[in-house]
């Protein structure tokens, strides 16, 4: 009875592991994280931002939805949803990763030339050449930004960065002028505009191949050299 009762038992274990062996192993549970198949995070936070600003730069913010960027960027909608759930959010990260370096970039200007103007606005005309020149995406969405109005990313750049500097500098060439070294027929706010248009406008020109009927080579030491040339001495002779 006893030898019985071993062999019944041998026998059950023996078809326990044979069952066992034949079970399929049981699938593995999907954690939430960034979407299967994707690249590295920072290299695609990276494409998805440069995608994102160029399709500003092209259509505009207000036309620019999440899912065009996936379209664009050719990843699915959830992979950018991963990394940015809103368009909001994902200006905030353009800000801050791309736009505060280029305030950075042309920052402290003045502060080197307090007193000498044409120094300080000369340097600062040729930092918007470089910065434009190594940011393709600055010019064309620069000169968007002002035909079409776009206020979004206005609003919230000065909620992150503010406009000290800006008064900063309005107050810098007011003293120049009430010192007798900036002309004082210039309008202080229209300084910055006035440079930008000179050195903005033509590279934006540069990069749709836009310039000059004779459509002659113009690249970007050019553009400088032209903006100072006119700022410094004017037109004449």
């Amino acid at each position: 009875m006893a030898e019985s009762k071993i062999v019944k038992k041998q026998s059950s274990v023996r078809t326990k592991v044979a069952a066992d062996k034949d079970a399929k192993p049981a699938a593995a549970v999907k954690r939430p994280g960034r979407p299967m198949g994707s690249a590295r995070g920072p290299e695609q936070r990276s494409l998805l931002l440069d995608t994102a600003l160029a399709l500003f730069a092209r259509q505009g913010i207000a036309d620019t939805t999440l899912a065009s960027i996936a379209r664009e960027a050719k990843v699915t909608p959830a992979m950018v949803n991963y990394y940015f759930t809103s368009r909001e959010q994902l200006i905030d990260g353009l800000i801050e990763d791309r736009f505060m370096p280029v305030k950075a970039a042309l920052g402290g200007v003045f502060q080197r030339h307090p007193d000498d103007p044409v120094a300080a606005i000369t340097e600062l005309t040729q930092r918007f050449v470089d910065v434009a020149t190594a940011n393709p995406w600055f010019a064309p969405l620069w000169l968007r930004g002002i035909i079409t109005h776009d206020s979004l990313l206005k609003q919230r750049m000065h909620a992150r960065a503010g406009d000290e500097d800006q008064k900063a500098a309005l107050l810098c060439i007011k003293k120049w002028q009430r010192d007798g070294l900036l002309n004082a027929d210039l309008e202080p706010p229209l300084v910055f505009m006035s440079l930008m248009g000179l050195t903005i406008l033509p590279l934006a020109a540069i990069m749709t191949r836009q310039i000059g009927p004779e459509n002659k080579p113009i690249d970007a030491k050019a553009i400088a050299r032209h903006a100072i040339a006119l700022l410094v001495q004017g037109v004449g002779a």
